[in-house]
């Protein structure tokens, strides 16, 4: 257990309600609980751990078996135990009871089998924890804060026992846009949990300084209101007025309560997360995964891919299936990446053709939205093209066809749209066409990798949204890089504390993209275009560190930056070990 960048203890100093507290001088957790609280805590439980003197001093006498088990044996039991659940849903409530008990063993087990967990702790199998939320409900952990009470989000905030400077970050969901499931309610509380367990994983984010929120301001599935056992509100999405104001109370209240932790936005519908970025976005340190992580691993995607291929990125003609929040979001860092590298906005913008669900987006689309403005095509521009009537537009095989994209990506939640001869036409006219079927979980994967590789005869440069295993082609294994946001966002908030930013910049995640693109070697035959999950842990240490440095350049640093930025990085990643449990 370690101090936080600044030196502080990692809980707030005793106080009425505070009966632990971490002690950076002496190293060691001081507790006045006793005997089974000591157990319920699972930031001081050490199970079969506890030495002998800490049972006696503590009041364990008795309340353990009589043996001492080390860390490393807790994590060989417990993975046994993992390994031994039938179902992916099965291992998911191991691992969030194993949590609820035991951190660092939780965090230990997790860090030792990272790749193979994450997609049990986080995406896809987190999808599937929040359709059971309340069934498989079993204890609090987080804030839960209701529409129909805003004069209760400070004095709920407050409830933590945590105070101004002793929350680096929290991760808030409405559960309105849950992956690729839709409107869950409470339940989103599940994807808050699993992202804040990623940040430590991956980046060593302590799990005492952080806090996972769920504002439940209704839910519009009708079968959630009708269920007895549903945990939150039972009535409809609040209005728009009802729920910026809500938001609004709630932001200025986080500002009051914890000044320097990083609001994290997941999983919102496309025009309130963009509403709100657009509100906080320059005023709060605040981040939106959906708009800004995907947006740069799909940046840091291509930006590897560009290497293998030797073209420019200004260059490059990019087709964008599915123009919503995340799609938008990806259009937005490689347009802002080509402004930095020398074009101007306008042109920038007429590098990219982007659909929706009627097709592609032209300046005379119905319902266009504000943030699809800058991608949208000139009517006459695309006047002689083939309209799809069932579609209502253009479709995707006449943008193939017509402009003979370099880049491809897929954010639509529709399997299986990248059909055959789709990409045998962008392979047509692109030697080295880069393929990104980003949508999950994997069944609404617009391609499979295999298939991607067979129809360009191993060509294609390809990453995905979802973990796929490696493809054999022509005596080639192609390991199939995963674009995920878990690449970018746990190293982009640990060099926002490290730094102590008071803001994400844009040059803050441009750092990120190409930090994590400079990590992988796509050159090699079948080599991923992206650094691989099971270096994680290493690939958000430098993340932070080029993040550090861009909040430096950008001028948001309260922190200095300099020579040592790489030691300070990594002495600011909290370990997953045992640490003595003394009474007071």
């Amino acid at each position: 257990m370690k101090a936080n960048t600044h030196g502080d203890a990692v809980l707030p100093s005793p106080g009425p309600a505070v009966t632990s507290r971490w002690n950076p001088a002496t190293g060691v957790w001081e507790t006045l609980a006793r005997g089974r609280s000591v157990l319920a805590d699972p930031r001081l439980n050490k199970g079969t751990a506890f030495t002998q003197e800490e049972r006696s001093g503590l009041g364990l006498t008795g309340l353990v078996p009589s043996q001492v088990l080390s860390l490393p044996q807790q994590v060989s039991r417990a993975y046994a135990q993992y390994s031994a659940k039938p179902t992916d849903l099965d291992k998911n409530v191991y691992l969030r009871s194993l949590q609820d008990r035991n951190e660092v063993l939780f965090y230990r087990l997790l860090g030792e089998h990272l790749s193979e967990m994450l997609p049990i702790v986080y995406t896809p199998t987190v999808g599937t924890a929040i359709e059971h939320y309340s069934h498989q409900y079993r204890r609090p952990r987080g804030i839960y804060l209701s529409v129909d009470a805003p004069g209760d989000i400070e004095r709920s905030l407050r409830a933590s026992g945590l105070g101004a400077d002793d929350v680096d970050l929290i991760v808030a969901t409405d559960g309105e846009a849950i992956l690729g499931i839709g409107d869950w309610g409470v339940g989103g509380m599940e994807i808050s949990i699993g992202k804040l367990a990623v940040y430590t994983a991956a980046a060593g984010i302590d799990p005492a300084r952080v806090i996972p929120v769920a504002l439940d301001v209704g839910t519009n599935r009708q079968s959630l209101i009708n269920d007895p056992l549903y945990l939150g509100n039972r009535h409809t999405r609040v209005d728009r007025a009802t729920y910026d104001a809500f938001i609004d109370r709630f932001v200025v209240a986080v500002a009051d309560v914890f000044p320097n932790a990083l609001l994290h936005w997941e999983d919102f519908a496309a025009d309130n997360a963009r509403r709100i970025m657009g509100r906080y976005g320059d005023t709060v340190l605040t981040f939106n995964d959906d708009i800004q992580g995907t947006g740069a691993v799909n940046l840091a995607a291509v930006l590897s891919a560009l290497r293998a291929t030797g073209t420019p990125l200004h260059e490059q003609r990019v087709v964008v299936f599915g123009a919503g929040t995340a799609g938008v979001g990806i259009a937005d860092q490689l347009r802002s990446a080509m402004i930095s590298r020398g074009l101007d906005p306008r042109t920038a913008g007429r590098r990219f053709w982007a659909l929706g669900r009627n097709g592609l987006l032209t300046d005379t689309s119905a319902a266009l939205r504000d943030y699809q403005t800058p991608y949208a095509r000139p009517a006459d521009e695309v006047a002689g093209w083939h309209h799809d009537r069932e579609l209502g537009g253009i479709g995707l095989d006449e943008v193939v066809r017509r402009i003979h994209p370099t880049v491809l990506i897929g954010t639509s939640g529709r399997g299986g749209a990248f059909t055959e001869e789709i990409v045998r036409e962008m392979a047509a006219h692109t030697e080295r066409p880069v393929i990104l079927p980003m949508s999950n979980p994997t069944h609404l994967s617009e391609a499979q990798p295999g298939d991607l590789i067979r129809w360009t005869d191993g060509r294609a440069l390809v990453a995905t949204g979802s973990p796929f295993p490696p493809v054999l082609h022509d005596g080639i294994t192609y390991t199939i890089g995963q674009a995920n946001n878990a690449l970018v966002f746990p190293g982009l908030g640990l060099g926002a504390v490290v730094a102590g930013a008071r803001r994400i910049t844009d040059g803050m995640l441009q750092a990120a993209a190409e930090q994590i693109a400079a990590l992988a070697e796509p050159a090699v035959p079948g080599a991923s275009i992206l650094p691989r999950i099971e270096d994680l842990r290493d690939t958000s240490a430098a993340v932070a560190v080029a993040v550090a440095r861009a909040a430096q350049r950008d001028e948001v640093a309260r922190a200095p930056i300099g020579d040592d930025i790489d030691d300070r990085v990594r002495a600011a990643m909290w370990q997953p070990d045992y640490q003595e449990v003394r009474p007071i």
